[in-house]
Parts: C-alpha cells; sequence; structure tokens
C-alpha cells in the first residue's frame, strides 16, 4: 500500500535530523553569488546553486525533491498554482500550430484555458470522452503534440483507462500529461506510462486550504530510443543534448517558468510540505469515507455519482485500476439549481466554496458557479446538469457526514 510506505518517507523526507526540524523557510528573493565566476556558473548550470527565486527556491527544491521521488519522476518543478503548473507543462513544449488531444471530462479552469485561452494562441485541442479509444487514436496527426487527461473526471467522475490511454500515445509518440490532483498517492501515472504529471498542490496535498500552489513532475529522457528525441520535440533536443536524462527539467524552467513566472514561493512550499507530512493518513481515511457515504446516500435514495457504485458505469474500471481509492469526489444531483441551493444551505458540515481535497467537506453547486458561463453542449459534455453539486468529502466522522446529508435534504 503506497498510503503506508509514504507515511514513514513523506515525515522523514520533511524533517531534518540536525538543526531545524521543520524545513527552513527561504523566502529571498534574490541570491548573492559571491563572485563574478560563481554567478557565470550559476547561470551555466556548472554551479548548482540558487540563480533568482523566479527560477526557483530552495524551499521549493526541496518539496520538488519530494513530489518527484513520490511519483518516481526525474524531477518536479513547484508552481504558484494549479493553473500555473497545467501552464508550464504545456507552454514549455507547445507552440501555434500544435494540437493537444484532451480526454475525459475537466475542471472548468483547465477546459478555458484548452478552448479559449491556448486557441488565441493557434493551439487546437479536440475533446473526447474517456471510452472513444478508437476515436482518440485516430485523431491523432503529426501536429498532436499532447494527449490530457484527469484521472478522475472533475466534476464527471469518469475514470480513464490510464494505461490503454498510454499505449496509444506511446504508439503515435505523443506525449501523455496526467492531472493527478485528485489521486496523489492513489495512482501512480508515471508507472502507468505517462510523461509529465500536474497537481494543485493546493487540493488534497496540502489539505487545509492555507496554501496556493502546484507542481509538475516529470519523467527522465531515456537512453536510446525516446519520443522526446523525435522530429515531434525538435524544441526539446537542446536540452537533451546539455542535460540528458533532466532535460525537461531545464526545457520547462527556461521555455516558461523563466518567460511567464509561475513560480511557487518559499512560505507556500513551506506549508505544502507540512501538509505532504500527514497526506497518506488523510488519503486513506477520506477514500474509505467517500466509499461508506456513497453507498448509503444512494440507499436514501439520493442521485450520487462515484464509481464505487455498482451502478456506475466504470465500475469495474475502479475496482481493477483504481483499489486505493478516487480522491475525496462524489456528486449528488438534486434535480434542480433551488434543490440544490435548500441542500446546500441547509447542511451543518458543507463549507460551500471552489476548493476541494480539504480536511473539511466542502460542496458547490457546479451550474451556477465554475461552469455558469459554458454552453449547454459543453455543459452536458462534461456532466454539468442543472442540480449537479460537487462534494469534497472531509475528515469529519463519516456517519455524521451521513446524517448531516438527510437532515439537509429536508
Amino acid at each position: 500500500m503506497r498510503f503506508e510506505e509514504f507515511s514513514t518517507k513523506f515525515v522523514q523526507q520533511v524533517g531534518k535530523k540536525e538543526g531545524s526540524v521543520s524545513p527552513v523557510i527561504i523566502n529571498s528573493a534574490s541570491f548573492g553569488y559571491g563572485d563574478s565566476e560563481t554567478g557565470e556558473g550559476i547561470f551555466d548550470g556548472s554551479v548548482k546553486k540558487p540563480l533568482y527565486s523566479r527560477m526557483g527556491n530552495p524551499t521549493s527544491g526541496q518539496l520538488e525533491q519530494i513530489l518527484a521521488q513520490m511519483d518516481g519522476g526525474i524531477g518536479a518543478v513547484a508552481t504558484s498554482s494549479g493553473m500555473g503548473a497545467t501552464a508550464m507543462a504545456t507552454l514549455s513544449l507547445l507552440k501555434s500550430g500544435d494540437e493537444i488531444i484532451s480526454v475525459g471530462g475537466l475542471f472548468g479552469g483547465t477546459y478555458s484555458y484548452f478552448s479559449e485561452t491556448l486557441s488565441r494562441f493557434g493551439i487546437t485541442t479536440r475533446f473526447f470522452d474517456v471510452d472513444e479509444l478508437d476515436t482518440i487514436q485516430a485523431a491523432i496527426t503529426d501536429k498532436t503534440k499532447m494527449i490530457f487527461l484527469e484521472s478522475v473526471g472533475n466534476p464527471n467522475m469518469r475514470l480513464p483507462d490510464i494505461k490503454a490511454v498510454a499505449v496509444i500515445a506511446d504508439a503515435h509518440g505523443v506525449v501523455l500529461m496526467v492531472d493527478n490532483t485528485i489521486t496523489p498517492l492513489s495512482i501512480a501515472p508515471i508507472a502507468l506510462g505517462a510523461d509529465i504529471v500536474v497537481y494543485s498542490t493546493t487540493k488534497i496535498i496540502t489539505g487545509n486550504a492555507s496554501s496556493l500552489g502546484g507542481a509538475v513532475v516529470f519523467r527522465e529522457i531515456r537512453e536510446g530510443e525516446d519520443k522526446f528525441k523525435t522530429d515531434r520535440y525538435s524544441e526539446v533536443h537542446p536540452f537533451i543534448k546539455k542535460m540528458g536524462s533532466m532535460a525537461l527539467i531545464g526545457n520547462a524552467k527556461k521555455r516558461a517558468l523563466r518567460d511567464f513566472g509561475m513560480s511557487a514561493n518559499g512560505f507556500g512550499s513551506y506549508l505544502t510540505m507540512l501538509g505532504l507530512e500527514t497526506l497518506p493518513l488523510r488519503m486513506d481515511r477520506i477514500v474509505t469515507s467517500v466509499e461508506k457515504i456513497s453507498h448509503a446516500l444512494q440507499d436514501q435514495g439520493f442521485a450520487v455519482n462515484h464509481p464505487c457504485l455498482s451502478s456506475h458505469p466504470h465500475h469495474e474500471r475502479y475496482l481493477s485500476q483504481f483499489s486505493q481509492g478516487c480522491g475525496t469526489l462524489l456528486t449528488i444531483d438534486m434535480g434542480s439549481k433551488a434543490a440544490a441551493f435548500s441542500f446546500l444551505n441547509r447542511s451543518k458540515l458543507i463549507t460551500i466554496t471552489a476548493n476541494i481535497g480539504d480536511s473539511r467537506t466542502l460542496g458547490l453547486h457546479m451550474a451556477s458557479t465554475i461552469y455558469r458561463d459554458f454552453d449547454d453542449s459543453t455543459r452536458e459534455f462534461l456532466g454539468i446538469t442543472a442540480g449537479l453539486i460537487r462534494i469534497s468529502i472531509g475528515l469529519e466522522n463519516p456517519e455524521q457526514i451521513i446524517n448531516d446529508f438527510i437532515a439537509a435534504r429536508g
């Protein structure tokens, strides 16, 4: 069980045996080089010392090492937010004329970023359901540079077959990027064939709404054949020549972080590491509670959507590929906006907010908030109905959550 494995690893990696036990917060924006020769070495990469906080912070560097080990990556880059992580990962590899294939349900901000923002810069995204594997494969062209998916559709709760998508990506020499925000530890995307993993560390990794942050974990560039060595990714080749297995880190920092500035700050990374210390314990409790609550609410007549339920179309995939759960989320369809508002307002436990993955239970009516500006066809594709409520289960007693929801329904 990865929860048990990392219960030991995280607390040992975050804390120190000598000196300050808690991580040292370095909030300096700039760093003195001492002499000109050292400054030159820092800029050419031969001296491993801090350059400038826009390019990386020592406290963030500790967080990056832990996250890279968690996912089996060669390295990671911490960012200022989850959307900053997605932007850095995409903008470091894509240019005008390139295409993205997006698979499954999407967080509204990601959908808008792909469909509206990137399109303004000549990057096209095509959207497919998780089960349209043949169509996805047929849609790949020589312009396709990235396949993107969420480990769990937020909020449609549909589960992708990550291994199957990775096989398609590898067969065509295309990068697979997985947003693993909802399922850190539960899912190990690089082991399943992903090339890049992105997180909003604001969510379950930090777990207490104290710190906005994100991270991108990159796999190593392999010796011999590697998709990044093909003509499709020629822009990465100078970094491969100079940095070898670490090329994607250098590419991300110089092609995106340096120029767009989505950099993490030291204090935010410190708070994120404090959250990491208890992540395995929180994930273990929450995924158990989510299953218990989903079954109990369904028995009480709620229209619950979660893959642990036998009625869900991906129930068998959940049992076989998501044995350690699929995060904090479930959804309830109350049938109408009025009924959804009444339920949320009557609940004594739910905090009404757009966040997910908190220590406390959160809820939000989707159509009137995150997806309010989306047209009807897009809402239908993303699974947004008039009465849909996204619930993020917290650490509270699951029986109390169940009883609160029953009472709130009236």
